[in-house]
């Protein structure tokens, strides 16, 4: 009966394309607009986040392309035979290490922005903590539950993203968009890097397309995952110029959650419309944690299965707390963005583009 479908351990094209979105639109997106404004001018940085999610979405085909040669047998059975135990194990732990690096990030900045927005006098090692006790929890059941997850948070946040943009047309000043095309080639590349920095996460196809029912669907699930946050991103950052300027934008920490609390909602009668912004976000940002968490599970198990995978989340949990309050201020958690996204182009998006490339010289072929 199709209304127990399910109930099965395979996720479908809607299920992979929802949980791209959803691992990409995490915290970056709270911080993208002033980013991409300290390196370019006026409103160009929409040149940069349009040419930042052309290279993610070829990146993300290419490596969708990829995962549809690992049919069954996951990264690192695959690799095993292509480039032997040792080195596909070496491969497979830099990604498991790339992702506790991942979630430990994301811990630290959901704490850090609800301890500035909601929980004031909360120190943020509890909030870190309350948050990470939550994802564990999730990612110690079902992988599949973690896929099926993001088809019931992802359209709310679609809905209230959609209606803060929607919202502040009232407030939109479509002459400071203007003048156009004067930042130099320089200040978009900047751009284009900060933008891809905010794209990275759709590398966990990697380890989600073996649940697929059609892996020849990876590419297409992947297209249409990045295409989502990428609309999204270029619409957030014009609305953010025409609302704020783009001078007033580059002091902003917070533009996405700032743009919430300016939203002009018709008879006014709700107040406070960021705490209801921010609230939703909450979700995909656990959707994100939750995914990074559960891949590096994964990638540990599936080279020593006979771990166990709750003992794995016992054991990688406290180095995830660890890593992510080690950071003392603001400027040193950038500095750990900064290192997780120059280490998720290079180990987790390179290498394995690497490793197709070989594989297709060996005549390797992709699931029907």
């Amino acid at each position: 009966m199709k209304w127990f479908e399910y109930g099965n351990d395979r996720a479908g094209t809607v299920e992979v394309a929802a949980s791209v979105a959803s691992i990409v639109v995490g915290v970056g997106i709270l911080t993208l607009p002033r980013l991409v404004a300290q390196t370019t001018e006026s409103s160009d940085g929409w040149i940069s986040i349009a040419a930042a999610g052309a290279v993610a979405i070829f990146l993300g085909w290419v490596m969708a392309r990829y995962c549809g040669l690992l049919h069954d047998q996951g990264f690192y059975a695959f690799n095993a035979k292509l480039v032997s135990a040792p080195v596909s194990a070496c491969f497979t732990t830099l990604i498991a290490l790339y992702f506790i690096l991942y979630t430990a990030y994301e811990v630290r900045a959901i704490a850090n922005i609800s301890k500035q927005y909601l929980f004031e006098r909360t120190p943020v090692e509890f909030i870190a903590l309350a948050f990470l006790l939550v994802v564990a929890y999730a990612v110690a059941g079902s992988r599949e539950g973690i896929l099926r997850l993001n088809l019931i948070f992802l359209p709310p946040v679609i809905v209230i993203a959609a209606a803060v943009l929607v919202f502040s047309i009232g407030i939109f000043n479509i002459h400071d968009l203007r003048p156009f095309f004067v930042t130099d080639w320089k200040g978009l590349a900047a751009g284009t890097k900060n933008s891809i920095f905010s794209l990275i996460g759709f590398e966990s196809i990697l380890f989600y397309s073996t649940m697929m029912k059609y892996p020849k669907a990876a590419p297409r699930a992947v297209a249409i995952g990045l295409s989502i946050p990428v609309m999204f991103y270029l619409l957030l950052y014009l609305v953010c110029v025409g609302v704020f300027t783009q001078p007033a934008l580059m002091e902003i920490t917070y533009p996405a959650v700032e743009l919430a609390k300016e939203a002009q909602i018709p008879g006014e009668f709700f107040e406070r419309f960021e705490s209801l912004f921010f609230a939703i976000w909450i979700m995909t940002i656990f959707n994100t944690a939750s995914m990074s968490f559960d891949v590096c599970v994964h990638a540990l198990d599936s080279m020593m299965p006979r771990t166990g995978r709750i003992k794995w989340v016992i054991g990688i949990s406290p180095v995830i707390y660890l890593v992510c309050m080690y950071p003392k201020n603001p400027g040193e958690v950038g500095k750990l963005g900064d290192l997780i996204s120059y280490s998720g182009l290079t180990v987790a998006i390179l290498v394995p583009i690497l490793l197709y490339l070989y594989a297709l010289m060996r005549g390797a072929r992709a699931a029907a």
